[in-house]
């Protein structure tokens, strides 16, 4: 009984299921504005290297067409 007791106030193993967590929650962030992430990278790219073909090689709907998404 005692053994049960130490095992449940064990919190070694707590600081990798935040970690896991936390990961888990930016997936799912980065999945649900990656459209919003894409156009802003691509302004970036613009504003850097001041190019307009940049627009069409990082389009949102042939990322998707490629990968089987939408």
């Amino acid at each position: 009984m005692d053994l049960l007791k130490r095992f449940v106030k064990e919190e070694d193993g707590m600081g990798t299921v935040e970690i896991v967590i936390i990961i888990a929650v930016l997936v799912g962030l980065a999945l649900i504005f990656r459209d919003a992430i894409i156009r802003f990278a691509t302004d970036i790219m613009e504003a850097l290297f001041n190019s307009d073909t940049i627009d069409s090689d990082v389009n949102v709907g042939n990322i998707r067409d490629e990968h089987g998404i939408g």
